[in-house]
């Protein structure tokens, strides 16, 4: 079955937009919220895990930055307009990179620290066409999950390659699957991109070494301007293509900034910048997991992870002390009583939360729910403490199983 993440995103209340916030720029709803909020927490454990450390940095930047770093004069046209600061033109990053080697020039460096990982869930903007805006796919405020890693040129190879690693372990967390690979190389005008063969070729034989293995595709006209990438594509449920994690060596932006670190000679040396995304846009990532899953995101993923319904007011109170129990653990669980209106159409209202706990008058008296899932299933009658613990070992698991054994 074909979905649209656009009609489920409004569906399921996730997200929206209005005329006065402006097109390109959809608002978050609660429920969304959660998700967006869960999924960026998920990617920072993982970074941390692999040795990554998170940072902040503004939105704006001078003008000044972006023509060190070469986004003005290769990128502008995809750029908001400068705002004027008195004396200086100050502007909406189009990118995280140069704000990333500013933090790393900030500090001496050894060999010693390098690897050196940087990750930052941040906002960046970008002044696309109107024709092109749609759903949460192609935006104008983008909340990147992004990471710089600055390292020796005899490490980056492999740091690309834990980079992939790292993906591949998040789609698999998050129930999706890579529709291929692409290797993004300039045009062979050289239109737009970094005029420095050396530099390209340097990068681009290292990116195919990371590559070694995978089957991918060579694509003209797709790299950034300042060096090669590997993109990592999905599709929609159209067969369309789209990219949503990259990794990237970059020799580019570490000579345009001057970074160094201080070698085991006591000299200088030129860092090398890998950047890496693992899930790429976080309002991209969502629409792709809305039209993967139909909206039924996985148990850890869901806004609403268990709703209880009591049958009638009598059984409203334990109820209550169910969704209070449930929470107690770290389980998104929402009451649904009968002013919501009849069972029925409580349960079909419910019907992509993972786990609903009905309570009749036989439950209440027993501290039992009649448990449903949301695929249909009935495992029955069963103790309070027996669905929580369930629910809490799923979320901590990521396990795509609601119950095994029914």
């Amino acid at each position: 079955m074909s979905y649209d993440h656009r009609r489920l995103g409004r569906e399921l209340g996730l997200f929206d937009t209005d005329p006065l916030m402006g097109a390109g720029l959809p608002y978050w709803l609660p429920d969304g919220a959660v998700v967006r909020h869960v999924l960026e927490e998920y990617v920072r454990e993982a970074e941390r895990a692999a040795g990554y450390r998170h940072v902040y940095s503004p939105v704006l930047g001078k003008r000044e930055l972006y023509e060190i770093s070469g986004h003005w004069s290769h990128y502008s046209e995809d750029m908001f307009p400068p705002m004027r600061l008195g004396s200086e033109e100050v502007v909406l990053r189009p990118s995280l990179c140069p704000h990333h080697a500013l933090i790393y020039r900030s500090r001496s460096h050894s060999y010693r620290e390098l690897p050196l990982r940087i990750a930052e869930l941040g906002g960046m903007y970008r002044s696309e066409p109107s024709g092109v805006l749609g759903g949460l796919t192609r935006v104008r405020a983008i909340q990147l999950n992004d990471a710089h890693i600055f390292c020796t040129l005899d490490q980056a190879v492999e740091e690309a390659r834990a980079a992939l690693r790292l993906i591949q372990r998040a789609y698999d967390d998050l129930g999706i699957r890579a529709a291929g690979y692409r290797l993004s190389l300039p045009s062979r005008d050289g239109a737009k991109y970094v005029p420095d063969p050396a530099l390209w070729h340097r990068a681009t034989a290292l990116l195919e070494e990371v590559l070694d293995g995978f089957d991918y595709q060579a694509a003209e006209g797709e790299a950034a301007f300042y060096g090669p990438k590997i993109d990592v594509q999905i599709a929609d449920p159209a067969g369309r293509e789209a990219t949503l994690s990259t990794v990237q060596i970059d020799f580019h932006q570490p000579e345009r900034f001057d970074l160094h670190y201080i070698g085991p000679d006591g000299a200088r040396h030129r860092p090398v910048m890998v950047h890496r995304s693992v899930i790429g846009s976080v309002e991209r990532a969502v629409a792709h997991l809305l039209e993967t899953h139909g909206g039924a995101f996985p148990l850890w993923l869901a806004p609403v992870q268990l709703a209880v319904l009591p049958v009638a007011e009598d059984q409203e109170q334990q109820a209550a002390d169910v969704v209070r129990r449930a929470r107690a653990h770290g389980i998104r669980a929402d009451l649904s009583g009968p002013l919501d209106g009849t069972l029925g159409a409580r349960i079909r209202a419910t019907r992509f939360v993972p786990y609903q706990a009905v309570i009749g008058e036989r439950e209440a008296d027993g501290d039992l729910v009649a448990v449903r899932l949301r695929d249909g299933r009935r495992p029955g009658a069963v103790r309070v403490e027996e669905l929580v613990e369930r629910i809490a070992v799923g979320d901590r698991d990521r396990g795509a199983e609601l119950w095994a054994d029914a």
